[in-house]
């Protein structure tokens, strides 16, 4: 179950304070800026800095380009929505 709109458009990392990008489909919270990634377990995104699992070239190279193509949504931003 992908988080709520309003958790997204307030989380951003608790080092250094920026964005986000947020995969629902693989239930992660990425900062490309410090490679960390962060784990969301049952649907409650894990925070802590001493929680975070640091990524390798390889796999921020592959997050970097899925966002890219769409396949993440940036936090701190209000959710997009389509209007009528």
């Amino acid at each position: 179950m992908p988080l709520d709109p309003l958790l997204i458009e307030l989380l951003a990392c608790p080092e250094d304070k920026g964005p986000l990008l947020y995969f629902a489909d693989e239930d992660i919270l990425y900062n490309p800026r410090l490679k960390r990634l962060y784990k969301i377990v049952d649907e409650i995104p894990v925070m802590l800095i001493d929680e975070a699992v640091p990524v390798d070239e390889a796999e921020h190279q592959r997050l970097v380009t899925k966002a890219e193509a769409g396949g993440a949504q940036e936090t701190g931003k209000p959710a997009e929505t389509t209007g009528g």
